[in-house]
């Protein structure tokens, strides 16, 4: 049969679609396969999962049918699993009748309320207990109304239970004894939670805090002990549970109201906390203190005391010895540190050559060592070969051993020596001294005196002997002063230093025309030493001083008043011929020639040249005498600065000098006189001009501060000598200068007493080859 192309196709298409839906058949199917085995796989895991489960599922459906895992009839002691739940829970089923009536009104229960429950029960006669957990069932396990029970069987974990109740009482049983113990000790005892808290305290615990009962002292949380060194209770406590061993420690607490010692011991306990006691130590930590107290502040004293010491125990051994032994009998550490026998002590010793020289040294030694059996002490003097005397006192002691004392006492027996010595000499050199001496005692009695005295006061060595109170002495002896009556004024000044303990001085005035300077000194035995000096030839010197002096105050008031009045009577003739000069100058006698107006100009510039020195010798007299005139204004001293510069600046130019002036705005004003504080500007300034040479430089300067201001004139001159400096301002040196024609100048005294005259200073600063520098300073106020 021949087909069309259309049938063709169409059969093809057809072969097509019937093979791609086998294709898809059969790879849909492989799908579905491998699906089913792997739904199969963990159907079989979870019923393996089921059965190995410590519980037996039970479903009990709405109508009673019950499907559960065969291990229920192996736990029921039947030989089948129930059909009906009707059947468990019958009286036959194989659980008690109560409880299986139980069961069956929980079961009702949960099917009709939904009510989950739990419930024990157990096989007749069986020792099995089983545990019941029902629930309603899910909605894919059964029908609405279904119940799910899951049995465990709880035999074993009871028969623990029982049996950790026997140990649960035993230990209940034994922490009743330990509680009892623990409440009848006699010593506070305690318990703490792991979290440091106290549980448990007894009553001595309770009676040695004061508290009332125990549950109020552990509600409050009483301690019995202080915190020590910021170490509390629960940090002890804490500490020993994290070492994992006791701690104990000694540590103060008020127990009745006293302070005592107590030895407090922390027990850890693992997770059952830490439990304490602490027992009072304080009677017997009393004693080891005052024990160790005892022989520490012995051997402390013994170390102390300058004599050498050495203590020997009961086995003659040397048990103590101080740095004065070693160094008095030339020992070492090393020797004695190994605990020597007194003998051998004795031996060393006599090797160092530091006992006395004896025949039969051992037979010495031996009778040195019967000090150990001597009822009482023993004291002996030796003489060591280099001329050491030592006294030596052997104390046997209780305990049978020795204790030796040696104590140098060659200082002793020199100085017994050197004392007769010194108070021969001391007698000589007081009855020597130029000075009057007598030494009172407490009571006003003379006691010791130098011949100086006896001879002053003209006494006789019969009544001196006699020791005579200071009144007595004095009325005998009265007629000698000048004034009777100033006897009274020894006998005062001896009174205040042997009573009062006071030093007094004073002079008296003898008939003969002597003077005496005296003084009472009080000493440190209570005595009183009286001194006399003859003071006439300098009271006669310091007379004569005095009186030269006032002739010389006079003769400055004269020269002063001689120097102004002379000042004033020259100005009279001098402006007198400056004034005819003066109209000569302007013409009125006349028209002048070249040449007279030149001497007239030379006459007018001498008069001006003599009015300034007069006016500069009054001030300069007046500034000595301190009357010199000074007016109190506000002073701008850069103005009066310049002007002085501008005075002096013809003559600087005149010998080609570079006058600089350099003025800062901090150089403000003061209170003073602008003229005088020109006057000085202008001295120092010509000053530098004149002893400048030719092409040198001077500098006027001026600052300040908020208290002072400042002026400085400086020049690179030739400078001054430092011994001419100090001449400079000196008036006599001066004079000096003026008589024997050299330059005496008063341009630099001046200007320091206009400066002073202010309340400055003025300060001269030179060296030769550097120039001079001279800074004025002056108050603000």
């Amino acid at each position: 049969m021949t087909l069309t192309p259309i049938a063709a196709i169409i059969l093809g298409i057809l072969l097509a679609l019937w093979l791609g839906g086998a294709v898809w058949a059969l790879v849909t199917g492989q799908r579905m396969r491998r699906e089913g085995m792997q739904a199969q796989g963990k159907l079989d895991r979870l019923a393996m999962l089921l059965a190995s489960a410590p519980a037996a599922p039970v479903v009990i459906h709405p109508d009673g049918r019950l499907e559960a895992a065969d291990r229920l009839a192996k736990w029921l002691g039947k030989p089948r699993v129930p059909t009906f739940s009707s059947e468990l829970t019958a009286a036959d089923g194989g659980l008690e009748p109560e409880d299986a009536a139980t069961l069956a009104r929980e079961i009702a229960s949960a099917q009709k309320a939904g009510k989950s429950f739990a419930l024990p029960v157990r096989g007749v006669g069986s020792s099995r207990l089983l545990l019941v957990r029902g629930a309603p069932a899910a909605p894919g396990l059964a029908s609405n109304g279904g119940v799910v029970l899951w049995i465990f069987d709880a035999t074993d974990s009871q028969s623990e239970i029982q049996a950790l109740k026997g140990q649960v009482d035993q230990l209940r049983d034994a922490l009743e004894a330990l509680a009892g113990l623990v409440e009848a000790a006699p010593f506070p005892m305690w318990h703490r939670t792991p979290d440091l808290r106290l549980s448990l305290v007894n009553s001595a615990y309770v009676r040695a805090v004061d508290g009332t009962d125990a549950r109020e002292v552990i509600g409050s949380g009483v301690e019995l002990v202080e915190p020590v060194s910021g170490l509390t209770p629960q940090a002890a406590a804490a500490d020993a549970l994290a070492r994992g061993e006791p701690v104990e420690r000694m540590v103060p607490a008020t127990i009745d109201g006293e302070r005592r010692t107590m030895r407090v011991v922390d027990v850890p306990l693992g997770e059952a906390g830490v439990a304490g006691y602490a027992v009072d130590q304080h009677e017997l930590e009393q004693a080891r203190v005052e024990h160790r107290r005892l022989e520490a502040a012995q051997r402390d004293l013994l170390d102390r005391l300058s004599a050498g010491v050495a203590r020997f125990g009961p086995d003659r051994a040397l048990r103590f010895w101080n740095q004065p032994f070693i160094s008095l009998f030339a020992l070492h550490q090393e020797q004695l540190a190994d605990a020597p026998l007194f003998e051998r002590v004795l031996d060393e010793m006599r090797d160092a050559r530091r006992l006395p020289e004896h025949r039969d040294f051992p037979a010495w030694r031996g009778e040195r060592r019967d000090w150990f059996l001597s009822p009482d002490p023993v004291e002996e003097n030796w003489l060591l070969q280099d001329g050491t005397h030592l006294r030596v006192y052997a104390q046997p002691l209780p305990d049978g051993g020795l204790l030796l004392i040696f104590e140098d006492r060659t200082e002793q027996v020199q100085l017994s020596s050197a004392r007769d010595t010194l108070l021969r000499v001391r007698t000589a050199t007081f009855d020597n001294l130029f000075e009057s001496i007598g030494v009172f005692s407490s009571d006003g009695r003379l006691q010791m005196w130098n011949s100086r005295f006896r001879t002053v006061w003209g006494a006789d060595e019969e009544m001196l002997a006699t020791h005579p109170r200071i009144d007595d002495l004095m009325r005998a002896v009265q007629e000698r002063l000048a004034k009777p009556q100033q006897s009274n004024l020894v006998r005062e000044l001896v009174r205040a230093a042997t009573v009062e303990r006071k030093q007094r001085i004073g002079h008296v005035g003898f008939a003969d025309g002597r003077i005496f300077e005296f003084a009472a000194i009080p000493l440190p035995d209570g005595n009183a030493l009286f001194t006399m000096l003859d003071v006439t030839d300098s009271r006669r010197v310091e007379q004569v001083l005095r009186d030269r002096n006032v002739a010389l105050e006079q003769a400055d008031e004269v020269k002063t008043a001689f120097v102004t009045n002379m000042s004033y009577e020259l100005r009279t003739p001098l402006t007198t011929i400056a004034g005819f000069a003066e109209m000569m100058s302007a013409g009125y006698a006349g028209e002048l020639s070249a040449s007279a107006k030149e001497y007239v100009d030379g006459i007018l510039q001498s008069t001006g040249r003599l009015s300034m020195l007069i006016d500069n010798v009054l001030d300069l007299t007046q500034g000595e005498a301190g009357t010199l005139p000074i007016d109190r204004a506000p002073v701008d001293l850069a103005a009066v600065a310049r002007a002085s510069a501008d005075r002096v600046r013809a003559d600087a130019n005149a010998k080609g000098i570079d006058l600089a002036v350099t003025i800062e705005a901090s150089l403000g004003q003061v209170q003073g006189d602008a003229r005088r504080i020109g006057q000085a500007i202008d001295h120092l300034l010509e000053n530098a001009v004149r002893y400048c040479g030719k092409s040198a430089r001077v500098l006027l300067h001026g600052d300040g501060g908020a208290d002072r201001a400042r002026i400085v004139i400086s020049d690179n001159g030739p400078g001054i000598p430092a011994a001419q400096q100090k001449l400079l301002f000196d008036p006599a040196a001066r004079a000096g200068q003026a008589r024997t024609g050299g330059k005496a100048g008063i341009g630099l005294p001046l200007a320091r007493q206009l400066a002073q005259a202010h309340g400055g200073t003025l300060e001269l600063v030179s060296q030769t080859g550097q120039g001079t520098m001279v800074v004025i300073e002056l108050p603000r106020g």
